[in-house]
């Protein structure tokens, strides 16, 4: 059987949730403008003595001028021979995560779009995004993952926004503050925010407990009704 050069590459669906045109928050993927194949997730080859890793912050960089993300974990390898028509590529897919008050700022050929009016994407690159999005939304159950889609400090209304732009579905606040600090997730900092555009008692503000990502309920669910 004659050899077959395979190129590895990485790829990362970079998810913030970010507010849209009608004032609702969603959940958002970065893509940046591949010439051959329309819009794709920012990636590229790695390089010799490089981690898989190590080359998704540097495509991140390259493809979509982002530096700073709060959370990369690794999503799967996508090896369908025919993937890619031009040459068999292998790709080691990643997650990553920005939080909501960080300005992800991007170069002129990457743009967010939300995940649920994507453009004609290149390849198989929307069922990485499904995939990721599956994760996102499964380790939210059971983690406290959306300390990297939150910012630092947050009424649980805008928390709560948060985790339905992620999941797809309205979560309860009253639900949520009961949920995450019977699991010791959130913490009141003692302080409150800005009265909403109603008026009322200033929000109490919360912050996660802790800024990496630990297991808080490894047989939890969470499902609508929240």
């Amino acid at each position: 059987m004659a050899e077959t050069t395979v190129r590895v590459e990485v790829l990362t669906a970079v998810f913030q949730v970010r507010e849209t045109d009608v004032d609702v928050p969603a959940l958002h993927v970065l893509l940046h403008r591949c010439e051959q194949a329309g819009w794709a997730l920012p990636g590229g080859p790695i390089v010799e003595r490089e981690t898989l890793g190590a080359a998704a912050l540097r495509w991140l960089g390259a493809r979509a001028g982002l530096t700073r993300v709060a959370h990369l974990e690794q999503l799967s390898v996508f090896s369908d021979p025919d993937r890619v028509p031009e040459q068999r590529t292998v790709a080691s897919t990643f997650l990553a995560l920005v939080p909501s008050d960080i300005p992800a700022e991007t170069v002129a050929d990457a743009a967010w779009f939300a995940v649920d009016e994507l453009p004609e994407l290149a390849y198989d690159h929307r069922d990485v995004i499904d995939l990721a999005r599956h994760r996102l939304a499964g380790k939210l159950s059971y983690t406290n993952i959306a300390f990297a889609l939150a910012p630092s400090q947050f009424p649980m209304s805008e928390l709560s926004e948060i985790y339905g732009a992620a999941l797809g579905y309205p979560v309860d606040s009253t639900n949520l503050l009961r949920v995450l600090s019977r699991r010791g997730v959130v913490v009141a900092t003692g302080t409150v925010g800005r009265t909403g555009r109603t008026g009322g008692r200033p929000p109490a503000l919360y912050e996660f407990a802790d800024a990496r990502i630990r297991v808080t309920d490894e047989f939890a669910a969470l499902r609508p009704p929240m």
